[in-house]
């Protein structure tokens, strides 16, 4: 759990106090537990109670699981990730975008290649 100041935690108390928004916040701790636990067994119950949610937003976003059920449950079970590639490819259009029409191919290579 991240850390908050006494002033923050009376905020969020006072939130989760009102009917409404308590079974949201509940919800949502469940999905951060599965994420972290990497508890795949977990998704589809959890899936139909946000599908039965009072709140649109995460309707909405348990909709999206549903579509992309393949991709979470691969993320859940798969101990590998793609951040190594991925931020290879943030650092190269990093470069790329500090560079914009100011050289061309060669240029970037060599930017590249010092940045490495």
């Amino acid at each position: 759990m991240e850390k908050r100041t006494s002033e923050q935690q009376s905020f969020v108390d006072r939130l989760v106090g009102v009917n409404e928004v308590a079974p949201v916040v509940e919800l949502a701790r469940q999905f951060v537990q599965i994420l972290r636990e990497r508890r795949p067994e977990e998704l589809d119950g959890w899936m139909e109670r946000a599908k039965n949610s009072p709140a649109s937003e995460l309707r909405r976003f348990a909709a999206g699981l549903k579509r992309e059920e393949a991709a979470v449950r691969a993320a859940l079970e798969q101990s590998w990730s793609n951040g190594q590639v991925e931020g290879q490819i943030h650092r190269l259009k990093l470069i790329k975008r500090q560079m914009y029409e100011r050289g061309k191919l060669d240029l970037l290579k060599l930017r590249l290649q010092q940045a490495a």
